[in-house]
Protein backbone atom coordinates (compact mmCIF):
# COMPACT_ATOMS: atom_id res chain seq x y z
CA UNK A 1 0.00 0.00 0.00
CA UNK A 2 1.71 3.48 -0.96
CA UNK A 3 2.16 5.94 1.70
CA UNK A 4 0.22 9.31 2.34
CA UNK A 5 1.40 12.24 1.94
CA UNK A 6 -0.15 12.97 5.16
CA UNK A 7 1.41 10.41 7.53
CA UNK A 8 -0.88 10.46 10.20
CA UNK A 9 -3.48 9.03 7.87
CA UNK A 10 -0.88 5.41 7.45
CA UNK A 11 -1.29 5.66 11.08
CA UNK A 12 -4.70 5.31 11.09
CA UNK A 13 -5.20 2.83 8.30
CA UNK A 14 -2.11 0.81 10.37
CA UNK A 15 -4.54 1.48 13.32
CA UNK A 16 -7.71 -0.06 11.98
CA UNK A 17 -5.30 -3.08 10.79
CA UNK A 18 -4.39 -4.03 14.27
CA UNK A 19 -7.87 -3.54 15.50
CA UNK A 20 -8.98 -6.55 13.17
CA UNK A 21 -6.29 -8.51 13.66
CA UNK A 22 -6.95 -8.30 17.68
CA UNK A 23 -10.57 -9.26 17.13
CA UNK A 24 -9.45 -11.72 15.13
CA UNK A 25 -7.81 -13.29 18.05
CA UNK A 26 -10.23 -13.14 20.76
CA UNK A 27 -12.39 -14.82 18.43
CA UNK A 28 -10.08 -18.19 18.16
CA UNK A 29 -9.23 -17.82 21.93
CA UNK A 30 -13.10 -17.50 22.23
CA UNK A 31 -13.98 -20.71 19.52
CA UNK A 32 -10.94 -22.97 21.47
CA UNK A 33 -12.28 -22.20 24.87
CA UNK A 34 -15.73 -23.18 24.34
CA UNK A 35 -14.95 -26.34 22.45
CA UNK A 36 -12.14 -27.39 25.50
CA UNK A 37 -14.91 -26.27 27.52
CA UNK A 38 -17.39 -28.94 25.52
CA UNK A 39 -15.13 -31.95 25.33
CA UNK A 40 -13.86 -31.58 28.75
CA UNK A 41 -17.07 -30.73 30.69
CA UNK A 42 -15.20 -27.32 32.09
CA UNK A 43 -18.52 -25.30 33.32
CA UNK A 44 -16.34 -22.63 34.30
CA UNK A 45 -14.45 -22.07 31.17
CA UNK A 46 -17.52 -21.90 29.16
CA UNK A 47 -19.38 -19.91 31.63
CA UNK A 48 -15.61 -17.41 30.89
CA UNK A 49 -16.92 -17.76 26.85
CA UNK A 50 -20.55 -16.31 27.89
CA UNK A 51 -18.94 -13.54 29.83
CA UNK A 52 -16.01 -12.48 27.64
CA UNK A 53 -18.81 -12.05 24.79
CA UNK A 54 -18.99 -8.04 25.91
CA UNK A 55 -15.26 -7.47 24.98
CA UNK A 56 -15.42 -8.24 21.33
CA UNK A 57 -18.66 -6.38 21.50
CA UNK A 58 -16.93 -3.31 22.79
CA UNK A 59 -14.00 -3.44 19.83
CA UNK A 60 -16.52 -4.28 17.37
CA UNK A 61 -18.34 -0.64 18.24
CA UNK A 62 -14.97 1.20 19.04
CA UNK A 63 -13.51 0.20 15.37
CA UNK A 64 -17.09 1.00 13.29
CA UNK A 65 -16.43 4.84 15.36
CA UNK A 66 -13.11 5.37 14.47
CA UNK A 67 -13.96 4.23 10.89
CA UNK A 68 -16.39 6.78 10.91
CA UNK A 69 -14.33 9.52 12.44
CA UNK A 70 -11.68 8.44 9.65
CA UNK A 71 -14.28 8.65 6.54
CA UNK A 72 -15.35 12.29 8.46
CA UNK A 73 -12.01 13.84 8.73
CA UNK A 74 -10.24 12.43 5.74
CA UNK A 75 -12.63 11.97 3.24
CA UNK A 76 -10.83 9.18 1.54
CA UNK A 77 -11.56 7.75 -1.89
CA UNK A 78 -10.83 4.97 -4.70
CA UNK A 79 -8.53 2.38 -2.56
CA UNK A 80 -8.72 4.58 0.69
CA UNK A 81 -12.18 4.43 1.32
CA UNK A 82 -12.57 0.13 0.01
CA UNK A 83 -10.04 -0.33 3.57
CA UNK A 84 -12.40 1.84 5.64
CA UNK A 85 -15.43 0.12 4.33
CA UNK A 86 -13.51 -2.92 3.78
CA UNK A 87 -12.23 -3.32 7.76
CA UNK A 88 -15.97 -2.03 9.02
CA UNK A 89 -17.50 -4.96 7.26
CA UNK A 90 -14.90 -7.45 8.43
CA UNK A 91 -15.37 -6.54 11.96
CA UNK A 92 -18.98 -6.63 12.24
CA UNK A 93 -18.03 -10.44 10.62
CA UNK A 94 -15.85 -11.22 13.38
CA UNK A 95 -18.33 -9.73 15.78
CA UNK A 96 -20.46 -12.39 14.60
CA UNK A 97 -18.30 -15.36 14.48
CA UNK A 98 -17.85 -14.37 18.08
CA UNK A 99 -21.21 -14.97 18.99
CA UNK A 100 -21.21 -18.08 17.36
CA UNK A 101 -18.52 -19.35 19.93
CA UNK A 102 -20.82 -17.86 22.63
CA UNK A 103 -23.47 -20.04 21.20
CA UNK A 104 -21.72 -23.26 20.91
CA UNK A 105 -20.08 -22.49 24.86
CA UNK A 106 -24.22 -21.79 25.83
CA UNK A 107 -25.52 -25.14 24.14
CA UNK A 108 -22.36 -27.02 25.78
CA UNK A 109 -23.20 -25.36 29.51
CA UNK A 110 -26.95 -26.54 28.85
CA UNK A 111 -26.17 -30.29 27.92
CA UNK A 112 -23.62 -30.49 30.45
CA UNK A 113 -25.88 -29.73 33.48
CA UNK A 114 -28.63 -31.95 31.73
CA UNK A 115 -26.53 -34.89 30.94
CA UNK A 116 -23.07 -34.90 33.81
CA UNK A 117 -22.03 -37.08 31.43
CA UNK A 118 -22.71 -36.07 28.43
CA UNK A 119 -20.22 -36.51 25.92
CA UNK A 120 -20.98 -35.50 22.11
CA UNK A 121 -22.39 -38.69 20.17
CA UNK A 122 -20.01 -37.03 16.42
CA UNK A 123 -17.05 -35.68 16.73
CA UNK A 124 -16.93 -31.63 15.94
CA UNK A 125 -13.51 -30.99 17.12
CA UNK A 126 -12.01 -31.80 13.48
CA UNK A 127 -15.16 -29.30 11.98
CA UNK A 128 -13.87 -26.59 14.74
CA UNK A 129 -10.40 -26.65 13.64
CA UNK A 130 -11.02 -26.44 9.68
CA UNK A 131 -13.03 -23.68 10.77
CA UNK A 132 -10.16 -21.83 12.81
CA UNK A 133 -7.99 -22.63 9.82
CA UNK A 134 -10.11 -20.44 7.68
CA UNK A 135 -9.93 -17.74 10.09
CA UNK A 136 -6.68 -17.70 10.53
CA UNK A 137 -5.85 -17.82 6.57
CA UNK A 138 -8.40 -14.49 6.15
CA UNK A 139 -6.81 -12.93 9.12
CA UNK A 140 -3.47 -13.45 7.32
CA UNK A 141 -4.52 -12.88 4.10
CA UNK A 142 -5.92 -9.12 5.44
CA UNK A 143 -2.94 -8.61 6.66
CA UNK A 144 -0.99 -8.80 3.82
CA UNK A 145 -3.46 -7.73 1.38
CA UNK A 146 -3.14 -11.10 -0.35
CA UNK A 147 -6.50 -11.85 -2.45
CA UNK A 148 -4.93 -14.38 -3.68
CA UNK A 149 -4.47 -15.63 -0.67
CA UNK A 150 -7.87 -14.98 0.23
CA UNK A 151 -9.36 -16.81 -2.73
CA UNK A 152 -7.73 -20.37 -1.06
CA UNK A 153 -10.29 -19.40 2.15
CA UNK A 154 -12.93 -19.46 -0.46
CA UNK A 155 -12.01 -22.66 -1.91
CA UNK A 156 -11.74 -24.36 1.63
CA UNK A 157 -15.46 -23.39 2.72
CA UNK A 158 -16.78 -25.93 0.71
CA UNK A 159 -14.64 -28.58 2.58
CA UNK A 160 -16.71 -27.39 6.05
CA UNK A 161 -19.88 -26.97 4.37
CA UNK A 162 -19.70 -30.85 2.84
CA UNK A 163 -18.33 -31.88 6.39
CA UNK A 164 -21.15 -30.30 8.51
CA UNK A 165 -23.50 -32.23 6.00
CA UNK A 166 -22.01 -35.52 6.85
CA UNK A 167 -22.24 -34.34 10.61
CA UNK A 168 -25.77 -33.69 10.29
CA UNK A 169 -26.87 -37.25 8.45
CA UNK A 170 -24.98 -38.84 11.17
CA UNK A 171 -27.15 -36.84 14.03
CA UNK A 172 -30.05 -38.07 11.76
CA UNK A 173 -29.47 -41.20 12.17
CA UNK A 174 -29.00 -41.52 15.65
CA UNK A 175 -32.21 -39.66 16.34
CA UNK A 176 -33.92 -42.25 13.74
CA UNK A 177 -32.92 -45.33 15.70
CA UNK A 178 -32.81 -44.08 18.90
CA UNK A 179 -35.82 -41.56 19.52
CA UNK A 180 -34.31 -40.93 23.50
CA UNK A 181 -31.43 -38.97 21.71
CA UNK A 182 -33.65 -36.71 19.73
CA UNK A 183 -32.97 -33.41 22.18
CA UNK A 184 -29.42 -34.02 22.59
CA UNK A 185 -28.87 -34.81 18.96
CA UNK A 186 -30.33 -31.38 18.31
CA UNK A 187 -28.54 -29.40 20.36
CA UNK A 188 -25.12 -30.99 18.90
CA UNK A 189 -26.66 -30.15 15.63
CA UNK A 190 -27.22 -26.61 16.47
CA UNK A 191 -23.33 -26.28 17.74
CA UNK A 192 -22.40 -27.94 14.47
CA UNK A 193 -24.50 -25.32 12.57
CA UNK A 194 -22.44 -22.56 14.90
CA UNK A 195 -19.30 -23.83 13.88
CA UNK A 196 -20.00 -23.87 9.94
CA UNK A 197 -21.38 -20.61 10.41
CA UNK A 198 -18.16 -19.36 11.94
CA UNK A 199 -16.45 -21.05 8.91
CA UNK A 200 -19.17 -18.88 6.51
CA UNK A 201 -17.89 -15.61 8.40
CA UNK A 202 -14.16 -16.39 7.73
CA UNK A 203 -15.10 -16.72 4.18
CA UNK A 204 -16.91 -13.48 4.32
CA UNK A 205 -13.69 -11.52 5.82
CA UNK A 206 -11.61 -13.18 2.88
CA UNK A 207 -14.45 -11.69 0.44
CA UNK A 208 -13.80 -8.16 2.24
CA UNK A 209 -10.15 -8.76 1.47
CA UNK A 210 -10.01 -9.36 -1.95
CA UNK A 211 -12.80 -6.17 -2.03
CA UNK A 212 -10.12 -3.92 -0.34
CA UNK A 213 -6.96 -5.51 -2.49
CA UNK A 214 -8.92 -5.84 -5.34
CA UNK A 215 -11.68 -3.75 -5.62
CA UNK A 216 -13.98 -6.91 -6.79
CA UNK A 217 -17.27 -7.88 -5.11
CA UNK A 218 -17.31 -11.97 -5.17
CA UNK A 219 -20.21 -12.85 -3.48
CA UNK A 220 -21.97 -14.34 -6.14
CA UNK A 221 -19.23 -15.26 -9.19
CA UNK A 222 -17.17 -18.89 -8.64
CA UNK A 223 -14.05 -19.06 -7.04
CA UNK A 224 -12.31 -20.21 -10.18
CA UNK A 225 -14.00 -17.46 -11.78
CA UNK A 226 -12.35 -15.29 -8.71
CA UNK A 227 -8.72 -16.43 -9.45
CA UNK A 228 -8.89 -16.15 -12.98
CA UNK A 229 -9.57 -12.75 -12.81
CA UNK A 230 -6.84 -11.69 -9.72
CA UNK A 231 -4.45 -13.98 -12.00
CA UNK A 232 -5.22 -11.50 -14.87
CA UNK A 233 -5.10 -8.89 -12.53
CA UNK A 234 -1.96 -9.54 -11.27
CA UNK A 235 -0.47 -10.04 -14.58
CA UNK A 236 -1.63 -6.83 -15.61
CA UNK A 237 0.16 -5.17 -12.96
CA UNK A 238 3.46 -6.19 -13.84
Amino acid sequence: MAEHTIKQFDLELDDLKSRVLLMGGIVEQQMRQAMQGLYEADQNLLTHVEQGDSRLDDAEVQLDTVCNQIIAKRQPTAIDLRIVIGVQKTGLELEKAGNKAVKIARAARVLHDKHPFFTPSVELRHLAEDALDMLRKSLDAFARSDSLAAADVLQADDMVDAEYRSITRQLITFMMEDPRTISVSLEIMNMAKAIERVADHARAVAENVIYISAGMNVRHISVDQVRSHLVNQEKAGH
